[in-house]
């Protein structure tokens, strides 16, 4: 009797084989006749994350935190010939809503209808692909662009029209504290910073308009600015800015000439009227740059406002997607201020989600390998 099981067990699972290398000959049977087929990223139109984008008329912004014209111009960037049916437009949807509402796998789940695995997957390898097109979105400006964008610094600054100095400025620094959950490791103090919460760093240098031009982020919370700035490639490879330029900083850099020219503010006291018309008109200029950090603050409040839930080896690079994407709305002329006084963070569409029997869920699985303190570098 236990042999006649076994002859039936391993009868059914040949059969079962043999439908499977039947369905596999047919599929290959239609692509070489020159057509293609989707077998899998159908869309369920029951989501309503998904309705919502389907439909032309309804802006985006207060679900995705991005406009239309944003999201397209970042699946235009992501776009390859080896995608298919509506998987990449599924992924980009899910984790830019992820980032605009610091929401719980759990809950980003069952808002598109699939796994939680999938979005964990999703999620991780949707960064990885955007982080691969940091440098066709953070880059320095050519020879050529750096006399714009010291026109740019010079209305900033206010300066005097006979006064040129600041028309050689092409960018300003400063360094953005990014809280994060308690690390699991032993090295969890090392986030804690000056003002006694847990946090990585961001250091970013933007142009006139709030452009990242380079950014660099990773280090603990508890570092200086001036050693961040002395191990960020701009500073080893001194790249940036180009001769006859210069940079702007506030009082927590040194003022440098070598490797990168940088101009900070005369320390206090101040020897008369000229060193602090100098001063207001060096604050003038270098505010950009934190008025770059609060519009990105401010689109991603989901996740800015609050500690990140991610593991801290994957938060530098989730800050470095946002200021990408913050760089993508300002190329798209979708330009996000601080408000005050408003929900921080909308509400996700409400209504049920309907199953698709026929079609189910997304997934495609790849997950980021990370080192115990990943650093992100805009160059």
């Amino acid at each position: 009797m236990a042999e006649m099981e076994l002859v039936a067990a391993v009868l059914q699972n040949n059969g079962a084989n043999i439908q499977r290398r039947r369905a596999r000959l047919q599929r290959l049977a239609v692509c070489l006749q020159g057509e293609r087929i989707n077998i899998y990223a159908n869309l369920n139109h029951h989501v309503p994350v998904i309705q919502i984008y389907m439909d032309q008329s309804i802006d985006l912004t207060f679900d995705y935190r991005l406009s239309r014209e944003s999201i397209e111009a970042l699946m235009t960037l992501l776009r390859r010939e080896k995608n298919h049916g509506w998987v990449q437009h599924v992924e980009v949807l899910l984790v830019v809503y992820w980032l605009a509402h610091g929401l719980s796998y759990s809950v980003v789940s069952r808002v598109f209808d699939v796994l939680k695995t999938t979005v964990f997957d999703i999620v991780h390898r949707m960064c990885e692909a955007i982080l691969c097109l940091l440098e066709k979105v953070i880059h320095f400006p050519t020879q050529a662009q750096c006399a714009e964008v010291g026109n740019g610094f010079h209305r900033l600054a206010n300066s005097p029209a006979n006064s040129p100095a600041f028309s050689h400025c092409v960018g300003a620094i400063d360094g953005c504290h990014i809280r994060i959950k308690a690390p699991n490791s032993p090295h969890a103090q090392d986030y804690l910073n000056r003002k006694l919460f847990l946090s990585v760093q961001l250091q970013g240098i933007c142009d006139s308009y709030g452009k990242f031009l380079d950014i660099f982020v990773g280090y603990p919370g508890s570092v200086h600015d001036t050693r961040v700035l002395r191990n960020s490639p701009v500073f080893v490879r001194g790249c940036y800015p180009p001769a006859g330029h210069y940079i702007v900083g506030d009082g927590g850099y040194p003022c440098l000439r070598e490797p990168l020219n940088l101009i900070t503010p005369y320390r206090e006291p101040l020897r008369g009227r000229v060193e602090a018309r100098f001063n207001r008109h060096h604050a003038r200029a270098r505010s950009v740059v934190e008025r770059a950090f609060g519009m990105m603050k401010a689109r991603w409040r989901g996740i800015f406002f609050k500690a990140l839930e991610v593991d801290h080896s994957f938060s530098p690079k989730v800050i470095a997607v946002c200021a990408m994407l913050h760089n993508i709305c300002l190329t798209a002329g979708d330009i996000l201020e601080p408000t005050e006084g408003k929900d921080p963070v909308p509400l996700p569409p409400q209504g049920p989600v309907q199953r698709d029997e026929h079609r189910g869920g997304l997934a495609i699985c790849r997950i980021w390998r990370t080192t115990e303190r990943p650093v992100v570098k805009g160059r």
